[in-house]
């Protein structure tokens, strides 16, 4: 399984895709992209980007959060999906990443 769609919104005004998945040097990369009219309003462009990047030995603490053997990709990434899986979902992770002491690395860009 190379990646997750977490959510995914697609209306006239605007257009959401937030997915999960494991990038080639095994960091774990939350992946967000809004673009219409709406994203337009709110940042004064229409498209908005946003990522989230664990580096492996962060994943280590989400196999044993999610009680997943290590490197069990595919299995964290559906576990990742069930429980983080609304328009909200990005926040959420970050939340819960800094809940559990899991360091991360977030980047956005319009």
């Amino acid at each position: 399984m190379d990646s997750v769609l977490l959510f995914s919104l697609n209306r006239e005004d605007i257009k959401v895709t937030i997915e999960a998945y494991f990038d080639a040097d095994g960091n774990l990369v939350v992946d967000g992209y809004d673009i219409g009219k709406t994203v337009e309003k709110y940042w004064g462009d229409s498209d908005y980007e946003y990522t989230t990047t664990l580096s492996p030995d962060e994943v280590k603490k989400l196999y044993a959060l999610f009680q997943l053997p290590d490197g069990a990709h595919g299995e964290l990434l559906l576990a990742l999906q069930s429980r983080f899986n609304t328009n909200k979902c990005y926040s959420e992770i970050q939340n819960f990443l800094d809940k559990h002491n899991i360091k991360y690395k977030g980047f956005s860009w319009t």
